[in-house]
């Protein structure tokens, strides 16, 4: 009988939706439940275990208890052997790695976590490359190349690893940001090492890679392009990065990299505005979406821009058929060139959403250049 460990990190993503720019650090954390912030990282495993339940007769579950892991297999209706202790409402990096030690100790074939990058160094910290591992995608930084590219996929992918079909194993770069420059709007990665995880193409998520060097000129013409086709009276919610940033400087205005910023009429209306703002910003007024991929791993939404969720999508799009219609995509050439044909992603939360928004969509790629690009859910 296959082992499967289960860890659980209970407060990753908890500053998403709220505009924060991680959830590391109990003033962090507090800040983010201040502003009615609720974990999702219980659903998003949920998620994944259902994709396993199948098989739950030939493996033996593993786990921490409650918020941990317990929890998440008691909605699923999975049995599992439960050890360690921790405190309810109190976890910090220490517990994911005391759980990933002891499940490696009980040899289990799979470790699976759920987290964002921060989980993923404690996990590495624990098991180093001895021990399989793969990550169920729920923080708000996740740019290592360990996580599936959504919580369907991750489970798909760990019950095709426990069945035997699906063997193989790849080392997967484990990166984790300065999260005190990140929140400065400053991007200081460091890879800390390699997780051997599962692979199959289009499961996993491919590390984040960094723009191309002499992209100016380029990126120039995309803002022209974009400005010059903003329509009176609508907002336009800006979402982050470099890309992006290269329209708010067409404009004139100031450009919160790492957040995401609403215009109108040329001029700026709010600055890192979270979910819940944003939604009485567009309330009963039109709106629109820019967003730029996430170089080497196409992410369109779920990745550092939480807080233009599934809610706010549906606000803009209330009164369209296709989503998309209210969406901008902006992108360099070469950064869809890197994909190598790979598909958009998109990972939400809700699947309904992520399928509406799946198909073609066109992207923006210079002053009288577009290309038609496929989005999966």
């Amino acid at each position: 009988m296959k082992r499967l460990g289960l860890v659980i990190n209970p407060i990753a993503g908890l500053g998403g939706k709220v505009g924060l720019k991680g959830s590391d650090g109990w003033a962090v954390q507090a800040q983010a439940r201040a502003l009615g912030a609720i974990p999702e990282a219980l659903n998003r495993t949920v998620a994944a275990l259902k994709k396993i339940q199948p098989i739950a007769a030939d493996i033996e579950v593993i786990t921490f208890p409650g918020e941990m892991g317990a929890a998440a297999c008691q909605v699923c209706g999975l049995e599992a052997t439960i050890i360690g202790v921790i405190q309810p409402g109190q976890t910090t990096g220490n517990d994911t790695r005391r759980a990933a030690e002891q499940m490696m100790a009980r040899e289990v074939s799979l470790l699976l976590f759920a987290g964002g990058d921060g989980t993923a160094r404690d996990v590495y910290t624990a098991v180093g490359e001895q021990q399989p591992a793969l990550g169920i995608p729920a923080g708000v930084k996740i740019h290592s190349a360990v996580f599936g590219v959504n919580p369907d996929r991750a489970g798909e992918l760990a019950r095709a690893y426990l069945e035997g079909k699906s063997t193989s194993l790849r080392k997967g770069e484990v990166l984790d940001i300065d999260e005190q420059a990140y929140w400065q709007g400053v991007i200081s990665a460091k890879l800390y090492g390699y997780l051997q995880v599962p692979f199959r193409i289009r499961m996993i998520q491919s590390q984040k890679s960094a723009s191309q060097p002499g992209e100016n000129a380029l990126l120039d013409a995309i803002a022209c392009r974009v400005v010059e086709e903003m329509e009176p009276d609508s907002i336009y919610l800006v979402g982050p990065g470099t890309t992006t940033r290269a329209i708010t400087d067409k404009l004139g205005l100031e450009k919160t990299l790492l957040g995401v910023d609403a215009v109108i009429n040329g001029g700026s209306l709010a600055m890192d505005v979270n979910e819940m703002q944003i939604l009485k910003l567009i309330e009963g007024r039109p709106a629109k979406i820019i967003l730029a991929p996430i170089g080497g791993q196409g992410f369109l939404l779920g990745r550092g821009n939480q807080q233009i969720s599934a809610k706010v999508i549906q606000q803009i799009g209330r009164d369209s058929q296709d989503l998309k219609d209210h969406i901008l995509v902006v992108s360099t050439p070469d950064k869809i060139n890197a994909l190598k044909g790979r598909p958009l992603l998109v990972d939400t939360g809700d699947k309904a959403v992520d399928q509406r928004l799946a198909g073609y969509i066109k992207l923006i790629s210079g002053y009288d250049e577009a290309i038609i690009y496929k989005v999966s859910d």
